[in-house]
C-alpha cells in the first residue's frame, strides 16, 4: 500500500489492546486496513507513573467504573518488552510503521533499545524536563503533543528538547485538548494557525472529538500530522475506547483526509484542466439582439451578450458600440468588428 502522502496519519492504538498482544496485532491491523501511516502504542511502567492513590479521571470513571484504582487499571494495560519486540516485528511484516509514547525514562531506554524511529512525547509529559531531556539527547524526529498546555510550557519544552540535542526542524507540535471525548466548543483548532506562526514547526492535531469532521477541518487549516484513538468496538472494557474511532470510520477519516489534500491544490487560482472545456459553453459573448444591416451603427439596441460558444467577450463592449457594422448579421450571429 502506498503510503507516501503529505499527512501523516497516526492511528493510535494507544492501550485499547486491554494489555492482550492478540488484540494489540488486531489494532495493527485495523490500522494498515484503513490506510494509516502509523500505528502508536504507550510504553510505561505503572510503578514509575502512577502512585497507587492516584485518582481516576472523570472520563476513566465512566468507562471503567470507579470500583478500581487508576493504577490496578493501567497496571493491566502494560506492554512487556516482548510484546514489544513481537509487535514491531508484526508492523515491519505489514509494512506500517510502529511508533510508542514513553511515560518513564526507562520505557524510552525500552524504545531506543528497539531502535524505533520516532518518539512521541505525550501530553501529560511535557513538564517532565528529565524525560524531555533524555529524548533530546537522542536527536531522533519528535512529536510532542501539547494537551493542557500554554505556549511558554510548549516554548519551554521545545527549549529543553533543543538544548539537549535535537534540532528544531525534527520537531512536530500536536494541538490537543486532554479530554475524552473532547467538546466541540473546546477544541479550538485556530490554535494550529497560531503555533505554526509562533514556533516555525510542524504542526498537526491529536484529536479526541468523538467522530472525524475535527480532523478533517484541521487538514484544510494545515495540519501536516493527525492522531486518532482507534478501537476494535466502542463498547469494549477501557478508559480510552468510547472516544475512538471504529474500523469503518478510520477508513472513512484516512480517505476524506486524502481527498481534502488533493482539494487543497497549490493555491494558484486559474481554470483547471476540466474547466477549460467549459468555458465557451458557459461564457458570455457579444451577439446581434435583432437582424444587423451592413452600415448600421452598433447600438445598445441591436447588440447583446449570450451564451454562443466563441466570439467577443462582454469586455469589448464600449469598443464595439458605436462602431458601422461592415456586414449583415443575423439575430444571435456572434459580433465580428
Amino acid at each position: 500500500m502506498n503510503r507516501n502522502y503529505k499527512t501523516l496519519i497516526i492511528a493510535e492504538a494507544g492501550v485499547n489492546h486491554n494489555g492482550k498482544l492478540t488484540l494489540a496485532k488486531r489494532l495493527i491491523d485495523v490500522a494498515i486496513k484503513g490506510g494509516a501511516n502509523i500505528v502508536k502504542f504507550q510504553t510505561f511502567k505503572t510503578n514509575l507513573i502512577l502512585s497507587k492513590t492516584a485518582k481516576k479521571a472523570e472520563y476513566q470513571i465512566k468507562s471503567t467504573g470507579k470500583n478500581t484504582s487508576q493504577y490496578s487499571m493501567i497496571k493491566k494495560l502494560e506492554l512487556s518488552y516482548d510484546d514489544h519486540v513481537e509487535l514491531i516485528k508484526y508492523c515491519r511484516k505489514n509494512n506500517i510503521e510502529f511508533l510508542s509514547s514513553p511515560f518513564d525514562i526507562e520505557s524510552l531506554k525500552l524504545l531506543i533499545k528497539l531502535k524505533l524511529k520516532k518518539i512521541k512525547i505525550p501530553s501529560g509529559e511535557i513538564t517532565n524536563v528529565e524525560l524531555l531531556q533524555e529524548i533530546g539527547k537522542l536527536n531522533k524526529k519528535v512529536i510532542l503533543s501539547t494537551g493542557m498546555s500554554t505556549i511558554k510550557e510548549i516554548e519551554k519544552a521545545i527549549d529543553i528538547l533543543k538544548n539537549a540535542g535535537t534540532k528544531k526542524k525534527n520537531i512536530t507540535l500536536l494541538h490537543c485538548t486532554s479530554e475524552y471525548p473532547t467538546p466541540m466548543n473546546e477544541v479550538n483548532l485556530k490554535a494550529i494557525l497560531s503555533m505554526k506562526k509562533k514556533f516555525k514547526t510542524k504542526v498537526g492535531l491529536s484529536d479526541h472529538t468523538l467522530g472525524s469532521e475535527v480532523a478533517i477541518a484541521a487538514v484544510a487549516l494545515g495540519a501536516e500530522v493527525i492522531e486518532k484513538h482507534i478501537t476494535l468496538n466502542k463498547k469494549m472494557l477501557g478508559p480510552d475506547h468510547k472516544a475512538s474511532l471504529n474500523p469503518k470510520e478510520l477508513s472513512y477519516l484516512v480517505r476524506s483526509v486524502r481527498n481534502i489534500e488533493k482539494a487543497l491544490g497549490d493555491g494558484v487560482k486559474r481554470p483547471t484542466k476540466s474547466e477549460k472545456k467549459n468555458i465557451p459553453i458557459f461564457r458570455k459573448y457579444i451577439v446581434a439582439s435583432k437582424e444587423i444591416k451592413k452600415g448600421d451603427k452598433f447600438s445598445n439596441n441591436n447588440i447583446t451578450i449570450k451564451r454562443s460558444g466563441k466570439g467577443l467577450e462582454p469586455y469589448f463592449i464600449p469598443k464595439v458600440l458605436g462602431k458601422i457594422s461592415k456586414k449583415n448579421f443575423e439575430k444571435d450571429e456572434i459580433i465580428k468588428l
